[in-house]
């Protein structure tokens, strides 16, 4: 799962979730949606500035230069935020990765083998991946890891979602036994495991980092193992100076396509990005709507370094099903029609997203372009309202909004909303903060009436959005929304490995979500960067990822 924060000032990913600190940052600021952004998308090169063309020759060695934060953690068991799984993939691997197509592919497995019930994947490992101190990666390796970050004393939030289908793993989730049982280690290059039900997303799960492989001796030599990982990724960790910066170095005894570049450095906190980027400080940066005016002009120099790429995320408010007022369904559409998503976009945003009307991005297999959304309606909020148990305003609890961020300050996207709901519903909504560390891992127990988020996905399929966020007892159903008839639905769209059949029942789901006002979606996002010239190959992937090792400077 990836989480993700933004801002209008700069973008800040948080893995699977995205923390929406609703000021917006066109560039890597939460990592959401694969959308199509009209204004945007019509002044702005079609192809990525970086690319490499055939006749140019490739250049080793340097440094890339980048804007980052401190990961919250580098444990791939334990990472729910999309900043640490930024620097996680490029230190670990797994079996699987995702490709160029966001297919699942071989990476540490050479090859596998499903059986013909579709409940058995037998894997097949390279022989030449080494951890980086040397010692060769076996099947062991990976029984270890998985049952690693299934242990209740491990503390992972993700293991209950990417790892739930083994057979087994909900076994040593709940501290039932010390072994995953679907999960055989038939020789050191041979992992056998066992699923409960046909899933056609099973190998694209895998790819997540909570399946991917750790060092045993590492992880037991400390609580802060972490720190000082012994990965078998690309890179290697460096030198990490808490608040300062952080650097990767290249993994020369890497398996796969070893890194052009000797270093990646991250500065944090380091100033304003689009400063740092107009000083030569870094080589990318996120572009915030501040600045959009001077990087869309074609007379510019900014223009021909803007790279503009889909994203498949989603950005929502959130509203707690279980607490009064939000436990009415009649509150929940009043709140959700009382806004007007497209004068915020347009204002607020300066339309550098897509509104969202449901909850699956454009990009999406299943993306449903006559889903019926709940328009902007003032009139019909208010007759909702009276038709609540509540029957008036005056009458409701007092409602607060939990968002991510330090020191009081509302983005713009905020102010709009709450003084939408304010103007049009006659309703006062006060903001508490929680720290953007935390807001992740602490929501669903911290969280007040109601909180912003955002998701980018996981995989390119409907059930990293709908199963994950909204099936009662979900780990990531922040809202804690329960309706049995969808998880029925929901659970045989899982199983169901027709796509055809699948996909109408997903975009049922979907319907049935957006009718009962489970969330008043906002967005969905788009990736915008500035990209030195000399800077090629780097290209994010649809859910705002890059490969690093692919990256190569030219002579500057």
């Amino acid at each position: 799962m990836c989480y993700i924060e933004f801002s209008d000032i700069f973008k800040v990913k948080m893995k699977k979730i995205t923390v929406i600190l609703f000021s917006f940052t066109l560039a890597g600021c939460l990592l959401l949606s694969a959308c199509t952004c009209s204004d945007i998308h019509s002044t702005t090169p079609s192809t990525p500035p970086t690319t490499e063309t055939p006749t140019t020759p490739v250049v080793e060695g340097g440094t890339l230069k980048l804007y980052g934060s401190d990961p919250n953690t580098l444990d791939p068991a334990l990472s729910a935020d999309a900043n640490s799984h930024d620097y996680i993939l490029q230190i670990f691997s797994g079996l699987v990765k995702l490709d160029d197509n966001l297919e699942p592919a071989p990476d540490i497995a050479a090859s596998w083998e499903i059986s013909e019930d579709d409940l058995t994947y037998t894997f097949h490992l390279r022989d030449d991946v080494f951890f980086q101190d040397g010692r060769r990666v076996t099947a062991s390796d990976f029984k270890y890891s998985w049952e690693r970050a299934c242990r209740p004393s491990t503390g992972s939030s993700t293991a209950i979602t990417y790892l739930i289908d083994i057979v087994g793993v909900d076994d040593v989730i709940q501290g039932l036994a010390e072994e995953i049982s679907g999960v055989e280690v038939v020789n050191d290059s041979t992992l056998k495991v066992t699923i409960d039900a046909p899933k056609s997303y099973f190998l694209s799960k895998l790819t997540y980092p909570t399946a991917m492989v750790v060092d045993k001796p590492n992880v037991e030599a400390g609580n802060g193992w972490w720190r000082q990982p012994n990965g078998t990724g690309p890179f290697k960790l460096k030198e990490w100076q808490q608040g300062s910066s952080l650097i990767l170095e290249k993994n020369d005894s890497y398996y796969g396509d070893v890194a052009h570049l000797d270093f990646v450095e991250y500065l944090f906190l380091s100033g304003i990005p689009m400063n740092l980027y107009e000083t030569g400080e870094i080589d990318v940066a996120g572009v915030s709507v501040y600045y959009i005016d001077r990087i869309t002009d074609t007379s510019g120099s900014f223009y021909q370094e803007l790279y503009e790429s889909p994203e498949l995320s989603f950005y929502w408010i959130g509203f707690n099903t279980t607490e009064p007022p939000f436990d009415d369904v009649n509150i929940r559409k009043a709140f959700t029609m009382a806004v007007d998503k497209d004068k915020i976009i347009n204002l607020a945003l300066r339309d550098l997203v897509q509104r969202a009307d449901g909850i699956l991005p454009p990009g999406i297999p299943g993306y449903n372009e006559d889903l019926v959304g709940l328009g902007f309606d003032v009139d019909e909020a208010k007759a909702l309202i009276a038709a609540s148990k509540y029957g008036d305003v005056a009458n409701l609890p007092p409602i607060t909004l939990t968002t991510s961020g330090y020191g009081a300050a509302v983005s713009k996207s905020q102010e709009a909303i709450i003084y939408q709901w304010r103007e049009n519903l006659g309703v006062e909504v006060q903001v508490r903060q929680m720290e953007p560390e935390r807001y992740v891992y602490y929501l669903k127990e911290e969280k007040d009436n109601l909180f912003d988020i955002g998701w980018i996905a996981d995989y390119p399929h409907p059930q990293d959005f709908l199963d994950v966020l909204f099936h009662t007892g979900a780990e990531n159903n922040f809202g804690e929304y329960s309706n049995l008839a969808l998880d029925a639905l929901l659970d045989l769209a899982s199983t169901e490995l027709d796509m055809e059949t699948s996909l109408a029942m997903y975009r049922q789901a979907e319907q049935m979500l957006v009718d009962d006002a489970v969330v008043l979606p906002l967005w969905f996002g788009r990736n915008y960067i500035l990209i030195k010239p000399y800077v090629k190959g780097y290209e994010p992937n649809a859910m705002g990822h890059v490969t690093l090792n692919r990256v190569w400077l030219e002579e500057h």
